[in-house]
């Protein structure tokens, strides 16, 4: 009987804890960039880069494929759809400049990471999504 309880204790406390470890575990998206870009005043070559998200401390890391550079952020809910599931780079493009502008990771989204170009500067937006 003893054993019995056990198992019906335990059996609940063991699908949490295996659905809280699904849910905490960090997912990684790359992205081919096919143009260098600016990061908070740093060059980042054209290639593929990484997003990856810390679910618990809800941050988003950028990371270039050889890991030499890496950027964090914070993510709070944004634009996107609430069921959004892409991962999407966003950049401003001026003349020939790339300056990342943010990183979206499903319905989340990180702050602008830029300056808004001046209004005599012509700026597109640019979008990488993830594969």
């Amino acid at each position: 009987m003893g054993s019995m309880l056990r198992n019906i204790i335990l059996a609940p406390a063991l699908v949490a804890a295996a659905a809280f470890a699904a849910n905490t575990a960090s997912a990684e998206t790359r992205l081919k960039v096919p143009f260098s870009f600016n990061v908070n005043g740093k060059e980042c070559p054209a290639g593929v880069y990484t997003v990856e998200r810390d679910h618990l401390a809800n941050l988003v890391t950028l990371k270039s494929q050889d890991a030499m550079q890496s950027f964090h952020w914070v993510l709070t809910p944004g634009e996107p759809e609430p069921n959004a599931s892409a991962v999407v780079l966003k950049f401003d493009e001026v003349g020939e400049t790339h300056t990342l502008r943010s990183v979206q990771y499903g319905a989340l989204v990180t702050a602008r990471l830029d300056k808004k170009p001046k209004a005599s500067e012509h700026a597109h937006t640019r979008t990488v999504p993830g594969e």
